[in-house]
């Protein structure tokens, strides 16, 4: 690596401080929700990426659309910004995703959650951590290379990806089924999703994800004569206090991962009636699953069979379940692969820190590269704010890690 080139980066990626900030405030209030969250997708947003791309003179940039019949206009973008490097058989790529989740409760905001709000070294507002520190982040690293004219030693490649929060069928899933031929499997690729306050750990494993959807299906009557009917919501609650059971039932742990168990929380609850003095006869709810990779999640389909049989009996109900995630987990990217060091050693120089190579509970888009054979690292420096209320990202993390990017970029194979 040539240290004049690298300060010369790092330097300049400190002076586009406040482009970054602004790039910030103009993509918060794009809301780019997916239809699952009640949105009309990222076209917004990719459009308004391309076109800042273009502004800043970075010119090879292509669109990949997924059709989408639940969005207007039926696409759903994926776009893939690159510039050269001294050595084109090789790649860096950092991926990114244009979606975010739905605000939740406003009055658990103290500003506007589409609005970036700066203030105290932090930005604040819905997707400023999740995913767009990792975007602009990565948006900068591009800017420094293509301005300064100075070429990385790779290829440097930036891919913003839609549908994250809610699959991704129609962001990586599909330019992995469909565009293969963009990626290899030597090249080094950085998915900016996860993290740790202090950027010490490198994300290569994750657990098993499986959403479940539960029915409760009785018989519904006038509250006041419960006899004469079966209350759905009595025995989904007792449904809900009965999974507990799974803790105890795949109770390994990984002190890898963080948490080191795999986890079962109930979570969305659907309406049932809408007035006091009926008993439902429908109740509805879900069960996000987090599992440690030594489980099958058919194992875990097959327990919750059997807790849904013994409410059955009991209550006189019938319980269907359905899933509207079911991911096993994949393998691990060795903690000795070579996008794994080149990040220890950016953030080392960086950072002053020695990262460790770690798994977490949570889930990213590197689970389906490493499904089909790439080695992905998943990194970043953040406060762990996602999907929160008064979500925000700190601004020294966001330049800092443009930074550890530029120095893989540098670094040689």
């Amino acid at each position: 690596m040539q240290d004049n080139n690298l300060n010369k980066i790092l330097h300049y990626i400190d002076k586009l401080k406040p482009e970054a900030i602004e790039l910030m405030k103009a993509i918060v209030p794009i809301k780019a929700l997916g239809p699952l969250n009640d949105g009309e997708g990222e076209k917004e947003k990719a459009e308004f990426i391309k076109n800042y791309l273009k502004s800043c003179g970075i010119s090879n940039i292509r669109e990949f659309s997924s059709q989408d019949a639940a969005v207007p206009g039926g696409l759903r973008s994926n776009l893939v910004a690159q510039i050269p490097g001294k050595n084109p058989s090789s790649k860096v790529w950092i991926l990114c995703h244009l979606d975010v989740v739905p605000e939740g409760d406003r009055s658990k905001w103290d500003t506007d959650p589409f609005e970036a709000v700066v203030k105290d070294g932090r930005i604040y507002g819905r997707g400023t951590e999740d995913n767009h520190q990792g975007l602009v982040s990565a948006v900068m690293t591009l800017r420094a290379f293509n301005e300064l004219g100075i070429q990385p030693k790779h290829d440097l490649g930036v891919v913003f990806v839609s549908d994250e929060e809610t699959g991704s069928t129609h962001g990586l899933q599909f330019l992995i089924n469909h565009h293969a031929d963009l990626f290899s499997k030597e090249d080094w690729i950085i998915v900016p999703d996860a993290g740790e306050p202090d950027g010490s750990m490198v994300e290569v494993a994750e657990k098993s994800i499986l959403w479940i959807k539960f029915k409760t299906i009785g018989k519904q009557v006038h509250a006041s004569m419960p006899e004469k009917g079966i209350n759905a919501f009595k025995a989904a609650g007792h449904l809900v206090v009965k999974l507990e059971e799974l803790y105890q039932r795949f109770g390994d742990r990984d002190e890898v991962f963080d948490p080191p168990i795999s986890t079962f929380e109930p979570t969305k609850k659907e309406a049932n009636v809408p007035n006091i003095n009926t008993i439902p006869g429908d109740d509805v709810f879900y069960l996000d699953c987090r599992v440690l990779p030594q489980y099958e999640i058919s194992q875990v389909l097959d327990e919750v069979q059997k807790i849904c049989s013994s409410i059955e009996n009991e209550f006189r109900v019938k319980i269907e379940i359905s899933t509207s995630q079911k991911e096993q987990a994949a393998a691990p990217t060795p903690a000795d692969a070579a996008v794994v060091i080149a990040l220890k050693n950016a953030i080392q120089q960086v950072y002053g820190i020695r990262a460790e190579a770690r798994g977490i509970g949570g889930g990213t888009v590197a689970a389906i590269f490493r499904r089909a054979g790439y080695k992905a690292a998943v990194w970043s420096t953040i406060d762990d704010m996602a999907h929160q209320p008064n979500e925000y990202c700190v601004i020294e993390n966001m330049i800092n890690d443009a930074k550890v990017f530029a120095h893989v970029c540098l670094q040689e194979n």
